[in-house]
C-alpha cells in the first residue's frame, strides 16, 4: 500500500494533527497528548496496509465506545482521496460534506463528521446580529429539532437537545399505596400513635394523632437495545433516563445487546457526559448483535422481582430485529407483561409512515404490549411524557399494527 497520508514521511505528524483536530471537532476529546501518542505509534507501527493504519490511530484516539462510529466516519472522508489533505490545510475544502451527501442513507456520525471537516463559517461581529440569532434558536429552530431525528443531529444539535431533555416536563404519575404516613392534617385517625400520646399523660387526655396514605412515584424500568441499529437513539435516550432519575430516585436501567447489563448505578452520577461515561465503560457488548429473548430471561430470572414492584412500568427501548424467533420469546414476552403495571414498547422504526410489523420478532412481540409507540425526536419524548402522566389521548392500540399487516 502507498503512504495513506498521501504526503510523505515529512508531512506525517502534520496530517495526523489535522485529523486530530476534526476528531476534536466532531466531539471526541482527543488533545495534545493523544496526537503525539499517536504519531509515535504510527512511526513505530510503520506504514503498512489501510487496516493497519487505521488501527493504530483508533487505539490511541478512540477512548469509549460510543467514539467508535465518529471515528470511523472521520478516518473514511478524511484520509479517501491524496489531495483531500492539502484542500484542507488551505481553508478546508468543501469536499467532506459533499462526500457524505453522495451516501443514498446517512449513516450514523457522518453529520457530525462532515461538520467538523467543513470550513467554520466566519462569526460576524455585529452584537444584534447574535441576538436576533439566538431568538430564533430559540422559537422556530427549536421547533424544528423536536422533529428531527435523532440518528441525523449534528454535534451541535445534539448538545442542544441535551439541554431540551433535561428541561422537558417529566411523567406525574404519582399513586396512591395502602401505607400511611404520619401527617397532621391527614382525614384518618392514627390509632397506634394516638394510645401512645395518651399514655405519656397517664390516659386523662387523648391527644389525637392523623395520617393520610403515602404518595409515591410508579417505579420505571427501562430495557434498552444497544446493538449496532440502536445504538444512536439509545444514547439520547439514557440522558432523557438520566434526567428522570435525577429528579425521581425510583428509575432502573438496564441495557443488553448479547448480553444484560444493569447500569442504574452508573445513571445516579450528578452530571449527564459523566454518568452515560460511567455506563459505557461498564457495558461490554454496546453496537453487539441482538438477542432480546435471552436479554428478556435475563432479566424475568434475575431482576424482575427486585424492581417491578409497586406497579412498575416497563419501557421496552429496541427496533425487535431478533436474529432468531424461539418460542422462547414469546414466553418471556409475557411473563414480563405479567409482572408489570404497563409494558411500553418504544420503537425507533415507527419514525417512517410507511411501516409494517411484517418481521417475525417484531410479531411476536406485539400482542404483549400496551403499547407501541416511536421513540426518534424530542416530540415523541414529550408524547411519552405525557403518556406515562395518563393523558389517555396520547395512548396507542399495539393491536392495530398486527391488524394492518
Amino acid at each position: 500500500m502507498t503512504d495513506p497520508t498521501g504526503q510523505g514521511e515529512g508531512r506525517l505528524a502534520d496530517n495526523i494533527a489535522y485529523f486530530a483536530r476534526a476528531l476534536r471537532a466532531a466531539g471526541l476529546p482527543v488533545g495534545p497528548g493523544a496526537v503525539l501518542d499517536a504519531v509515535t505509534a504510527v512511526q513505530a507501527a510503520g506504514i503498512g496496509p489501510r487496516e493497519d493504519f487505521y488501527w493504530t490511530l483508533h487505539a490511541v484516539l478512540v477512548k469509549r465506545h460510543e467514539h467508535s462510529i465518529l471515528f470511523d466516519q472521520a478516518f473514511r472522508i478524511f484520509w479517501r482521496r491524496r489531495a483531500l489533505i492539502e484542500k484542507l490545510i488551505a481553508q478546508m475544502s468543501p469536499i467532506a460534506p459533499g462526500a457524505a451527501r453522495e451516501e443514498k442513507k446517512p449513516q450514523a456520525g457522518a453529520l457530525r463528521v462532515a461538520e467538523a471537516l467543513a470550513t467554520p463559517q466566519q462569526e460576524k461581529p455585529d452584537p444584534v446580529e447574535k441576538t436576533e440569532f439566538s431568538a430564533r434558536l430559540t422559537v422556530s429552530d427549536r421547533e424544528v429539532l423536536k422533529a428531527k431525528d435523532f440518528a441525523q443531529m449534528s454535534a451541535t444539535e445534539v448538545a442542544v437537545a441535551k439541554r431540551l431533555i433535561a428541561g422537558i416536563s417529566l411523567p406525574d404519575d404519582e399513586v396512591t399505596t395502602r401505607r400511611f404516613l404520619a401527617d397532621p392534617r391527614g382525614r384518618s385517625i392514627d390509632p397506634r400513635r394516638t394510645f401512645r400520646r395518651s399514655l405519656r399523660g397517664g390516659g386523662a387526655a387523648i391527644d389525637l394523632a392523623y395520617r393520610s396514605q403515602t404518595i409515591r412515584h410508579v417505579p420505571v424500568v427501562a430495557l434498552m437495545d444497544i446493538s449496532g441499529s440502536m445504538a444512536d437513539y439509545t444514547r439520547v435516550f439514557l440522558h432523557f433516563l438520566h434526567a428522570v432519575a435525577e429528579k425521581r430516585r425510583r428509575v432502573y436501567s438496564f441495557v443488553f445487546a448479547t448480553r444484560l447489563t444493569n447500569i442504574s448505578r452508573e445513571l445516579t452520577s450528578r452530571d449527564p457526559d459523566e454518568a452515560l461515561a460511567r455506563a459505557s465503560k461498564r457495558v461490554q457488548d454496546w453496537e453487539g448483535g441482538t438477542r432480546i429473548a435471552h436479554a428478556l430471561h435475563s432479566f424475568n430470572r434475575h431482576w424482575s422481582r427486585r424492581v417491578l414492584g409497586q406497579g412498575a412500568i416497563v419501557l421496552l427501548f429496541t427496533d425487535g430485529l431478533e436474529r432468531e424467533v424461539t418460542p422462547e420469546l414469546t414466553f418471556e414476552m409475557d411473563r414480563l407483561k405479567r409482572s408489570c403495571r404497563r409494558l411500553i414498547w418504544l420503537n425507533p422504526l415507527l419514525r417512517f409512515d410507511s411501516f409494517e410489523a411484517r418481521a417475525a420478532g417484531i410479531r411476536t412481540m406485539l400482542p404483549h404490549v400496551d403499547e407501541f409507540r416511536p421513540i426518534h425526536n424530542l416530540a415523541s419524548m414529550e408524547d411519552l411524557c405525557r403518556t406515562l402522566s395518563g393523558d389517555p389521548s396520547k395512548r396507542t392500540d399495539p393491536r392495530r399494527w398486527l391488524r394492518a399487516s
